[in-house]
């Protein structure tokens, strides 16, 4: 040990660094102005560059900016004042993609991990846990005989529901390609989201069920019995009608496991992305089970190979969910969203069958910043 203790005490030196400079960085450093500085300690690096949802993307990649080293060998970058959001970043060390280690707060998003923060004094003050009542958040198995295995899902359940006898009203939320049962929850901060919206009274007290749409899958990736293993997009049975087909299995286990209201005035469902596909399909396949429906940047159309009865006469089975009646058929999508043209095209085939719906556009593209602000904006509206 003193050998070690030697030797690093003699590296530095040789870098002529100011260990006093160093050893406690502050990343990211969050100013009054709500600017953010970035340091990362790397004094052997030829470059490093910082790379966020802050900056403008490069297509499906996030933008990056060129960071600055000092003489301690600290890079630093500082960014303009921000919004008020939950923002991830990462650093890029020599093109080598790194978290940041002087910051412990990190979301994983399918196969990559990405440090956060927030900015507050807006938006992003529904993500924050605030001195509110809290809700409940569990994580319950569930026996899916159509699926032939045991499955894992995530339920929030309302300040107040342990002590109470009443009955709840019931979201299902559900979450795009690549994610799980965990997706809302830490990218979408769901629950905070929730009990914000509740404790100010702009939301009425609801349930809200985060299945794993993945049907190949027991549960999120590390929480399994295969294991740790590497997550990945390519997962059998994605969007080809067996997620529809077994949802009733997840609306039997709520019914049954919870004091909710049993009929389609007590019920929503939404989604994101794949999530948004499925939360129309759906909806459309079990006319009578949902007054509310959300489509967050929702893909629309099956992929043309896929056989499927749940895909089967799509515009009968939506001039009949429009005939049973329901109280809300809520779309958003970003300018900037590659389904934007698809949900445009949607939106054409629901005018010529006269099925009402409320649209909302957005800024940016298929990013959890808009998700969440649909959620913020969706939540409000239900179970009036």
């Amino acid at each position: 040990m003193l050998i070690l203790a030697t030797t690093s005490i003699s590296l530095l030196s040789q870098e002529n660094l100011d260990f006093s400079a160093v050893k406690d960085i502050i990343s990211p450093e969050i100013h009054n102005d709500k600017s953010v500085t970035f340091r990362f300690l790397a004094p052997h690096a030829d470059n490093v560059n910082v790379g966020g949802d802050f900056l403008p993307s490069n297509g499906w990649m996030p933008g990056t900016e060129q960071m600055t080293k000092d003489k301690n060998g600290i890079w630093s970058f500082t960014t303009k004042p921000l919004d008020s959001e939950l923002y991830t970043y990462a650093f890029y060390v020599d093109s080598l993609q790194v978290n940041d280690p002087n910051n412990v707060y990190y979301r994983r998003d399918v196969a990559s991990t990405l440090n956060i923060l927030l900015i507050d004094g807006g938006q992003a003050d529904l993500y924050k846990v605030n001195d509110v009542p809290h809700g409940t958040v569990a994580k319950r198995w569930y026996l899916s005989p159509g699926n032939k295995m045991t499955r894992r899902i995530t339920i929030y359940t309302p300040p107040g529901y342990e002590s109470s006898k009443n009955q709840y009203p019931v979201l299902y939320l559900l979450h795009g390609m690549g994610g799980d049962e965990e997706a809302w929850m830490t990218l979408g901060r769901a629950s905070q989201i929730l009990d914000n919206l509740i404790a100010t009274g702009k939301a009425k007290p609801m349930i809200v069920v985060m299945p794993n749409g993945n049907v190949a899958q027991e549960a999120a990736p590390g929480e399994s019995s295969k294991g740790f293993y590497k997550p990945n997009f390519n997962l059998p049975h994605t969007m080809d009608g067996q997620m529809e087909e077994t949802f009733t299995e997840i609306v039997n286990f709520i019914d049954n496991n919870y004091r909710t209201i049993k009929n389609k005035s007590g019920r929503a469902i939404a989604g994101l992305s794949m999530g948004g596909f499925h939360s129309l399909h759906i909806s459309r396949y079990y006319p009578n089970t949902f007054d509310y429906i959300g489509l967050f940047s929702a893909a629309i159309k099956p992929n043309e190979r896929t056989q499927s009865k749940v895909y089967a006469n799509i515009e009968s089975t939506l001039q009949k969910q429009k005939n049973n009646g329901y109280k809300l058929y809520w779309i958003g999508i970003g300018k900037d969203d590659f389904l934007y043209k698809a949900n445009t095209e949607y939106r054409s085939e629901l005018d010529k069958i006269g099925m009402k719906y409320t649209y909302r556009e957005s800024e940016g593209g298929h990013t959890w910043r808009n998700w969440r602000i649909y959620l913020s904006e969706f939540v409000p509206l239900l179970f009036k």
